[in-house]
């Protein structure tokens, strides 16, 4: 089974391309890893973490107190 001579062509064109193309659709490099985060931001961090905390707590305490005021039965 033999090809014609304009398919021989047109692969080897369509090969060409390809081989010319493909370098140029490589994915991007990886960006570098961010800095280490300063020591200021990481003791902020944790202090917000630490009023969150709090916050939480007191809302727990305080809503028990408040919700026995209300009856609805």
């Amino acid at each position: 089974m033999a090809l014609s001579r304009g398919v021989v062509v047109g692969l080897a064109i369509f090969v060409v391309a390809l081989v010319t193309i493909i370098p140029f659709a490589q994915a991007q490099e990886l960006a570098p890893a961010p800095a280490p985060a300063p020591v200021r931001t990481t003791v902020d961090q944790g202090i917000a973490y630490v009023l969150m905390l709090v916050a939480l707590v007191l809302t727990y305490l305080i809503h028990p107190m408040d919700a026995s005021a209300y009856i609805f039965f």
